[in-house]
């Protein structure tokens, strides 16, 4: 990105200095074959008419001009008709040794959000059971986008949405009322769809001692303190789970709360004033199909419950009323369905859907225990929580794994695989790589080799091996990584680019003796790979993992 920044605006500096206007079909990109240079450009080409000379010709000019500018930090080439390749000198590469030692922590952030304020939730799940492994993949994947956002100039809320408001709720309190009887030896009949996991019985247990009186009060009475309890039992074990797993939601929002301050009711209102909401059948329905959706969405039914969708319109209506210019909603795959409507939802409140609205799409997690794949349901009991993945293979693990395939692509977590401590782990492989570098900084400092905070042209003149060069520039590809990952809203792009990182340094360990007879250039490659560290550090705290110094 530097490279392109610099020959971009120098070249818009030369075409000033000629009296010759920027073309639309201008081109600054890699040529096809890296042995042409870095970059090449069709500037001679498009510009020929206006300057009133050959291609080749207008090529030389501009090739002697950057030269001028730039002096000994490039060299050109002109092919075919008029193309002009662009090579950088290794001069230029090392720069990036110096910003990531004066950066430091911030090494790889940028201003590209410009302060865009964005609210992003996720995880949200319904505080009917505890956290799963497939809500853990969400919390890594939302948790890890904010702190990329923001570490690329994006202002940044996180939000958990609390469904306390709708049928499952009710569920979960009547089960806790039916345990609690069956506890006392009252008879009881269990429904299907309740929830019959231990950790229904152990809330209801709980209750029981607390409020032994509870069996003898009314039905009523009892259900609604039981579903009180539960939930917040249940809340705050997901609150402990999410801070031992570094996830941070700055504002847990109530969908109550909604209901209770009469948002909902007065987001339909709205909606039917406008004719984009409609009675039909008893029950009231959104005009979604005017906005893309394949049908019209029922928002109150015709018992005169409400939806969880007209909840969710109230929710969004809501979150742009505080002032976020864009909403990020991290949901399951099983969702997807849920995302059209969404969009349509989002487009009649008056916002733009394609820039102000975004959902990022969990695939399923296949979690394999001694070669079989575990099922996991809230309402059976039979799932594997949070916690429990948490206990076998501790929080770096478990996110980074959870983060080292696309979102919307399904997950095999190997449980063996991730806590081996060997380079086939992908976890152990980059932070292994971090360990290295400051292993060989801990070994040069008892040798006596000490290298100075900041780093001059002078010490960093050693570093023009090839391979000197391409780790440089691997580095130097972290702060694209960064606002890559933060412009698509993909997170899994800065542990590809880590793993990537890792494996070139892990390469150029294994062939380049760096502690060798020539101090000068030990000095040199010592300042370089304690850039690449920080770029692993800087890597690895964006997706909420340590980078030990040894391992």
């Amino acid at each position: 990105m530097r490279d392109f920044l610099l020959l971009t605006s120098t070249f818009q500096d030369i075409l000033r200095d000629l009296g010759l206007p920027w073309p639309e079909k201008a081109v600054i990109e890699p040529p096809k074959d890296p042995r042409h240079g870095d970059l090449a450009t069709n500037l001679a080409l498009v510009l020929t008419k206006q300057a009133g000379m050959p291609p080749r010709a207008l090529a030389e000019r501009l090739s002697a001009a950057l030269t001028d500018k730039l002096g000994k930090l490039v060299s050109t080439d002109i092919a075919g008709p008029g193309f002009l390749n662009v090579t950088f000198a290794p001069a230029f590469w090392r720069q990036v040794v110096t910003i990531a030692e004066e950066e430091g922590e911030r090494f790889g952030s940028s201003d590209t959000g410009h302060g865009r304020k964005i609210q992003l939730e996720y995880v949200s799940a319904n505080p009917t059971g505890p956290l799963h492994i497939g809500h853990g993949r969400g919390a890594a994947v939302g948790d890890t986008l904010a702190r990329v956002l923001r570490f690329a100039g994006y202002d940044v809320t996180t939000e958990y949405y609390i469904n306390d408001a709708g049928r499952q709720m009710r569920l979960l309190g009547l089960s806790v009322y039916l345990r609690l009887r069956e506890a006392v030896g009252l008879p009881v009949t269990w429904p299907d769809d309740y929830y019959h996991g231990d950790y229904i019985r152990d809330i209801a247990l709980e209750l029981l001692q607390a409020r032994p009186e509870l069996p003898e009060l009314p039905e009523q009475e009892a259900e609604d303190i039981c579903f009180r309890y539960a939930m917040n039992s249940i809340l705050d074990g997901i609150k402990a789970d999410l801070t031992r797993f570094h996830v941070e939601h700055q504002v847990w929002f109530s969908e109550r709360s909604l209901v209770d301050a009469g948002k909902v009711e007065s987001t339909l209102s709205e909606l039917r004033e406008r004719g984009l909401a409609y009675d039909q059948d008893g029950a009231l329905w959104f005009a979604s199909s005017r906005y893309g959706d394949d049908k019209d969405r029922v928002l109150r039914k015709s018992d005169g419950s409400l939806t969880y969708f007209a909840s969710d319109i109230a929710y969004h209506a809501d979150k742009y009323a505080r002032g976020f210019d864009e909403a990020l909603d991290v949901w399951g795959a099983d969702h997807h369905g849920y995302v059209p409507r969404m969009k349509a939802a989002v487009t009649a409140l008056g916002r733009n859907a394609d820039t102000d609205f975004g959902v990022i799409l969990i695939q399923l997690v296949n979690l394999l225990r001694a070669g079989e794949q575990v099922a996991m349901s809230t309402r059976s009991g039979e799932f594997v929580t949070l916690a429990e993945v948490l206990d076998e293979v501790g929080t770096d693990a478990a996110r980074f794994m959870f983060l080292s395939r696309k979102s919307d692509s399904p997950l095999d977590f190997d449980l063996d695989l991730v806590k081996q401590r060997n380079l086939d782990n992908p976890v152990y492989y980059v932070q292994y790589a971090h360990a290295r570098i400051a292993a060989l900084l801990r070994r040069a400092a008892d040798r006596g080799l000490k290298l100075p905070d900041r780093s001059d042209d002078a010490l960093l003149a050693p570093l023009d091996a090839a391979d000197d060069i391409a780790l440089l520039r691997a580095t130097e590809r972290f702060v694209d990584a960064v606002t890559d990952a933060a412009e698509a809203r993909a997170p899994h792009g800065i542990s590809f680019y880590l793993m990537d990182l890792a494996g070139r340094l892990h390469s150029y360990y294994a062939a380049t003796p760096v502690l060798g007879d020539d101090n000068a250039l030990t000095l040199a490659r010592l300042a370089m790979l304690r850039a690449v560290g920080r770029a692993l550090a800087n890597g690895l705290a964006l997706l909420g993992v340590s980078a030990p110094d040894s391992m």
